[in-house]
């Protein structure tokens, strides 16, 4: 699990001392880990149950994708928001409203009628997990005391990215078993235990002094996300004037946001964050990468399923290694960039994604698993695994102490904006065909074309990190 994910919008780094008795400190992980690991799980299992929603709801492939756009959307442009609403009205606090939002989100999710109902709920399932993920490492960052605060952050993020790796085969398997329904109706239960636990924690204290909120921001960062994945959207559904005028007006809405938070007195993204070179690189790095793992792992499950007869539980469990990977490997990668410094292991580990993401490329129309899918992601998991902790210690090398929860965030939000844009361009490898009628053949060429982005992509951001990270630890 990766750290920019781990640290969306709080400043743990500047937390108080712990006030926090232990009695009620041996609750803050299991509830923190309850709680955002839903957020973390929905983010992967969905699309392993994709083709099994487009079968069942008969949809178009625009659709499908704003399933899972709808929900990167309102996390990727709230996840701020969410950390600052934390700090004005108390973690705690915030962090129960999130759980309750989620829940009743996912219930929606999984009673939905129809197609574009099941898009407006995961937009509110999004919006949830906003107020989840910033707010459960900001109660962990308050509640332990500075020499145990590392342990318990890393206790939540090896949690977490255990449970995200667990998602998909999991999921497949209540896919097959049950429907892709259920997938959603896990989450009511989790969120029930985790609000039992979370009022075993000390009630929020009322802060000195609040931030204040950005809400011009943020609703100008929902716009301009929202109307770039609906161009986007657009123009691979052959509305190609749509697209076009939607573009057109999101970069209009991106320059007004760019001019309220350079004028804003408490911005939601600081713009002089940007001034320094590795904290814009690694942004930028994290974009494309993202972008590229994004869209590869929403086409992978429609090519095992749709071409080569998958059932849900097998493409879930062959995104496995993928995950085990990441998980594993993390600590080794971490100690690897230590050594090696940032630069080295952010030109290399995306170069080897590319790689993977090359070969998945090719072995499209290779049904054995072994020889087909298996070693490109292989090489993507190991390329992912390499940049991801260099990329974390990149951008909080690249910023104040201070300003370690902002951007953190703005790293996250890069992360999920990316996917989000990604996802929403797909599209336009399919050249306008519809999921509902589209041939194994037909399929297989659109994949290609998918990976071959997505390796672009991942060798555009090794080049990026050639150009813009340093390659020493520069002192703040």
């Amino acid at each position: 699990m990766d750290k920019s994910a781990s640290a969306p919008g709080e400043a743990s780094d500047s937390a108080p001392p712990s006030t926090v008795s232990p009695a009620a400190l041996r609750w803050v992980l299991p509830v923190t880990i309850l709680g955002s690991s839903m957020g973390f799980i929905d983010g992967s299992v969905v699309n392993v149950a994709l083709p099994a929603m487009q079968s069942s709801l008969q949809s178009n492939l625009a659709t499908m994708q704003w399933v899972v756009n709808g929900y990167m959307l309102t996390l990727a442009s709230l996840i701020l928001l969410g950390g600052s609403l934390g700090d004005r009205y108390g973690r705690r606090r915030i962090f129960i409203l999130g759980l309750v939002l989620f829940a009743a989100a996912s219930f929606w999710c999984g009673v939905a009628p129809s197609a574009a109902m099941l898009v407006w709920a995961r937009l509110a399932q999004g919006a949830g997990a906003a107020l989840l993920m910033p707010t459960s490492l900001a109660i962990i960052g308050a509640a332990y005391p500075e020499p145990e605060r590392d342990r318990a952050i890393g206790t939540w993020a090896a949690s977490a990215g255990l449970l995200t790796a667990l998602g998909p085969p999991l999921g497949g398997w209540l896919v097959d078993v049950i429907g892709w329904r259920s997938i959603f109706f896990i989450n009511p239960p989790i969120a029930l235990l985790a609000l039992a636990l979370a009022l075993k924690l000390p009630a929020d204290r009322r802060p000195e002094n609040p931030k204040r909120l950005d809400w011009a921001g943020s609703a100008l960062a929902v716009l301009t996300l929202g109307l770039l994945s609906y161009g986007l959207v657009a123009l691979g559904d052959g509305k190609a004037t749509t697209g076009v005028a939607t573009l057109a007006a999101s970069i209009v809405a991106g320059v007004l946001f760019v001019v309220v938070e350079s004028r804003s007195k408490a911005p939601m993204m600081p713009l002089s964050l940007f001034k320094n070179p590795n904290f814009s690189g690694a942004n930028a790095v994290t974009v494309l990468l993202y972008a590229a793992l994004s869209g590869a792992l929403f086409i992978l499950p429609f090519l095992l399923v749709k071409a080569h007869g998958y059932s849900a539980t097998a493409a879930g469990a062959a995104l496995l290694p993928f995950s085990v990977i990441i998980g594993l490997g993390s600590r080794w990668a971490g100690g690897l960039s230590g050594k090696l410094g940032k630069r080295t292991p952010l030109i290399a580990g995306p170069a080897l994604a590319a790689t993977g993401f090359g070969m998945l490329a090719l072995s499209g129309q290779i049904e054995n698993y072994w020889i087909g899918a298996f070693p490109g992601l292989l090489l993507s998991g190991l390329g992912m695994t390499i940049s991801i902790p260099p990329l974390t210690a990149a951008i909080f090398d690249g910023t104040p102490e201070d300003a370690s929860g902002t951007s953190s965030g703005i790293n996250n939000a890069a992360a999920r904006g990316g996917g989000l844009l990604a996802v929403a361009a797909i599209g336009l490898a399919f050249g306008g065909s519809d999921l509902t009628e589209i041939d194994a053949a037909s399929l297989q060429s659109a994949y290609a074309i998918v990976m071959i982005g997505a390796a672009l992509l991942a060798l555009l951001s090794a080049g990026c990190a050639a150009i813009s990270i340093s390659p020493v630890r520069k002192p703040s």
